[in-house]
């Protein structure tokens, strides 16, 4: 009885000690500060339910030690249920989705229009430089593909975005996941409950890291078709751009780099007007007569590739939709982000390619005069290497969430110290990740060799296989018959798209490791 009557006494002085933090975090949160991420509440929420169920097991063992003695007092409501970030005491009716609700208040959501742009930067990037040389080997046949990808990237973003949320007893349509590893590892429920994660993890890490050589490989392109008189060879230009990157191996968060981000966006619109503008004012020699029916077979594979790899959005289309103020308009958002998408690359690629028809080279701003030539890729690698660090956080996070710090399921011991801080060896492996990329950019400078192999490695799984997989997997009794077609019909067409991609762009990628071995 001793015991229980500590166990309530210390219950007591929790519940005091969140009030009271609780009182100091609104306090802060009026003045404009944040105690806590978004991820940190959501988090604490999850643990909330873990403690629960310790703590209630904490109390039956205690009663059982004391032999089920007459005139126990039963545990006083709130004593077993608390919330870390001091929102008080839940009742005992309270659920995992009520933790989420309270920890996600006060977080701020986005409008149709914002998540529409956070998808235009994934699919209108930089990489729609490569597009020009995909129309070379495909002719009409890579119009039609621009159009064909465009189509079913929103159609399976939207059918992705469908498994994130199921009909309860009530008959509502409620988010019971938040990710897209989340819907993978439902689908490999219950044999293999965390094997679909890990696949969708090695995916995106790959597509990450592959994201970071193509900025360094299309980096020292640039500068070394910019400056050809200067005894400085691609290589060293590789080497010159990653000596400005290695300090994102310090980065601790990314708002900075955001900023510079933004306008970076903003400056390659301008870059890419300029572009269809100087095209536009050669009208009169289009070679109309270039653009064919058929298609280079060794290397057409590779186009599509690269036309997948430019419409990849899938991996944080979860996260984007769970922002948003209004998710029904998620649809909508979808449909005139890849309409206006598919219409502005298949006439930037169309314009580019009249204007230098067989000529045209793997990045499109090489075939611009020498006097235009220097500025426009001046500012492409200024964006390149500005947009470098958003895709290294984020396999660095990946990275470390998986094998440093996944609790007693880490490969590794944790990368962190007790004060936040990151260990020296830590840092080093972040360095090494740098070194990683600037090694293959080097061994591998060709931009549309790794562009075609990572979009039809990754790109076409995330955007293809998975999506249409996950949907029937786990909503295929709701299912209409045009829908089941539909997915199937991806399912196999993004198959046969992405091993034979795969293929031909290895193959060209094992002929480049050899001619550098050569030199």
């Amino acid at each position: 009885m001793a015991t229980l009557l500590r166990s309530k006494l210390s219950n007591v002085a929790t519940s005091v000690s969140h009030k009271s933090q609780a009182k100091m975090s609104g306090m802060f949160a009026r003045m404009g500060f944040q105690a806590a991420t978004d991820e940190e509440a959501v988090g604490f929420a999850h643990c909330d339910d873990l403690d629960m169920e310790h703590r209630q097991g904490l109390q039956m063992d205690i009663l059982k030690s004391e032999g089920g003695e007459e005139g126990a007092e039963t545990p006083l409501e709130g004593d077993i249920h608390y919330q870390r970030d001091g929102t008080g005491p839940l009742p005992p009716s309270a659920s995992k989705e009520a933790c989420s609700e309270l920890s996600g208040q006060g977080k701020p959501k986005i409008t149709a229009w914002e998540a529409g742009w956070n998808v235009t930067n994934a699919i209108q990037g930089m990489f729609v430089l490569g597009l020009p040389y995909a129309i070379l080997h495909g002719g009409y046949l890579g119009l039609f593909l621009i159009i064909f990808a465009a189509v079913v990237c929103c159609y399976t973003g939207k059918i992705l975005i469908a498994c994130l949320y199921e009909e309860n007893e009530d008959g509502e349509i409620v988010r019971v996941r938040d990710s897209y590893v989340d819907i993978a590892n439902a689908c490999c429920a219950p044999r293999f409950p965390t094997l679909g994660g890990r696949i969708v993890n090695v995916a995106q890490i790959i597509e990450l890291v592959m994201t970071c050589i193509l900025y360094v490989v299309v980096s020292g392109n640039l500068m070394y078709n910019s400056f050809p008189n200067l005894p400085v060879s691609q290589k060293s230009w590789s080497i010159i751009a990653t000596a400005v990157l290695l300090p994102c191996a310090f980065l601790k968060n990314l708002k900075a780099v955001s900023k510079f981000s933004l306008l970076c966006t903003l400056a390659h619109f301008v870059i890419n007007i300029l572009v269809i503008a100087y095209c536009l004012s050669r009208a009169r020699d289009w070679a109309w007569d270039k653009v064919k029916f058929y298609i280079d077979v060794k290397k057409f594979p590779i186009s599509i590739g690269i036309i997948v790899f430019s419409y990849t959005s899938q991996i944080f289309l979860p996260s984007l939709e769970g922002n948003m103020q209004n998710p029904k308009e998620f649809h909508c958002m979808m449909n005139w982000t890849h309409i206006a998408a598919c219409i502005l690359k298949g006439l930037f690629a169309l314009v580019a390619y009249l204007t230098w028809a067989d000529e045209t080279k793997e990045v499109i701003t090489d075939n611009l005069p020498s006097t235009i030539r220097a500025v426009v890729n001046i500012f492409l690698v200024a964006k390149a290497l500005l947009s470098y660090p958003l895709p290294f956080f984020a396999a660095v996070e990946v990275l470390e969430r998986s094998l440093f710090q996944d609790g007693s399921r880490a490969f590794f011991p944790n990368c962190y110290g007790g004060d936040g801080r990151l260990k020296s060896w830590g840092l080093t492996l972040r360095c090494a990740l740098v070194v990683f990329t600037l090694l293959m950019a080097i061994y591998v400078p060709h931009f549309a060799l790794l562009m075609g192999l990572t979009g039809s490695l990754t790109g076409a799984g995330l955007c293809f296989l998975l999506p249409s997989l996950f949907h029937l997997k786990l909503l295929w009794r709701k299912l209409l018959w045009h829908h089941v077609f539909f997915d199937v019909a991806i399912f196999v067409i993004g198959g046969i798209c992405s091993v034979s991609g795969f293929i031909h762009s290895l193959e060209g990628l094992i002929e480049a490791f050899r001619t550098n071995a050569e030199d």
